[in-house]
């Protein structure tokens, strides 16, 4: 569904180039749902401006649903669905013309057209605002109007740019229910930029973490979350005088490693944090040391980010 080779962006700055992208090579096969993972400024967004015509590649070459960016923009825009990140709609228009006009735009005749705006409004839980002005809906049903614009032509493919930015969690949350519903019932292969990890996790079935403009890691979420070494224990205890007591028997836990004390307890990565639980549990006990609390964390997204990188993907929001 896209081949890209060394797709590449630069911006001429006053007397400064910069490199928005960096010679990045992609390959995405139809039906799946992939996610570009990085932190604002990484060259998620730019990159989705080229695969979708937006803005002509500085060097490389990219075909998506078949067609050349450069030489057959227009077939690739007859093929593609494209959400940006701001509001595509029009606020003087009501709900339903809206997504009508979008179809007819796209060269659907009119019985069509109605009938597919009428499929996506049911779809995307928009039916009871059909008849409402646009400028009345809230930022989640807008973002859904977006998206239903973004399918009124049937396309195998859609990019989804920051769908879910400045939204509060509870429709981003309905909003990710949505775009995976969507991928299911509609077929399609999706494609979408986020710097929430939460929602690549949540959604997309493939991740490709950028930064600086390059690829630095694609794969799976649980792929790309096995290449950290292992669960993460924070053991927490009555008396914070015994936190280096503590230290003492992590070093004793087999398999524990990148053990950090805390100012009431310690933190280590273990193997499997379920197996070494109960060893965990008997080793403090035996040494006399009451524990307040004990969490076990499996490796996230940022976990990878901060593997990768040597810094957390949340200090760079």
């Amino acid at each position: 569904m896209i081949h890209a080779q060394n797709l590449t962006r630069r911006f001429q700055l006053k007397n400064e180039t910069v490199e928005a992208v960096r010679g990045i090579d992609i390959d995405i096969a139809p039906g799946e749902i992939v996610a570009f993972l990085g932190p604002n400024g990484a060259g998620k967004s730019t990159t989705l401006r080229m695969l979708t015509t937006l803005l002509p590649p500085s060097d490389g070459t990219a075909t998506v649903a078949g067609f050349d960016v450069r030489r057959d923009p227009v077939e690739v825009r007859r093929r593609i669905g494209h959400i940006g990140q701001g509001n595509g709609s029009f606020d003087g228009l009501r709900v339903s013309e809206e997504l009508y006009t979008q179809g007819r735009f796209y060269g659907l005749d009119r019985g069509t057209a109605r009938a597919r705006a009428a499929e996506l409004l049911d779809q995307l839980d928009l039916s009871e605002q059909a008849e409402r002005d646009v400028a009345r809906l809230s930022g989640g049903q807008r973002r859904r109007l977006d998206i239903a614009m973004g399918l009124i032509h049937r396309p195998g493919l859609v990019f989804l740019d920051e769908p879910s930015s400045g939204l509060d969690p509870q429709s981003r949350a309905n909003l990710l229910d949505h775009i995976r519903r969507l991928h299911r019932d509609e077929d399609v292969t999706i494609v979408l930029t986020t710097h929430y990890l939460d929602e690549a996790d949540a959604v997309a079935e493939r991740v490709i973490v950028i930064d600086h403009g390059t690829i630095i890691a694609d794969g799976t979420p649980d792929q790309l979350k096995s290449k950290v070494s292992g669960d993460l224990i924070t053991v927490t205890l009555q008396d914070p005088g015994q936190a280096s007591a503590a230290v003492d028997v992590a070093h004793r836990i087999p398999t524990a490693h990148e053990i950090q004390p805390q100012s009431d307890g310690v933190a280590f990565r273990v193997e499997h944090g379920d197996i070494a639980m109960p060893e965990l549990v008997r080793a403090l006990d035996r040494a006399g040391l009451a524990m307040s609390g004990v969490q076990v964390q499996r490796p996230t997204l940022d976990d990878v980010f901060l593997n990768l990188t040597g810094r957390s993907l949340r200090e760079e929001d």
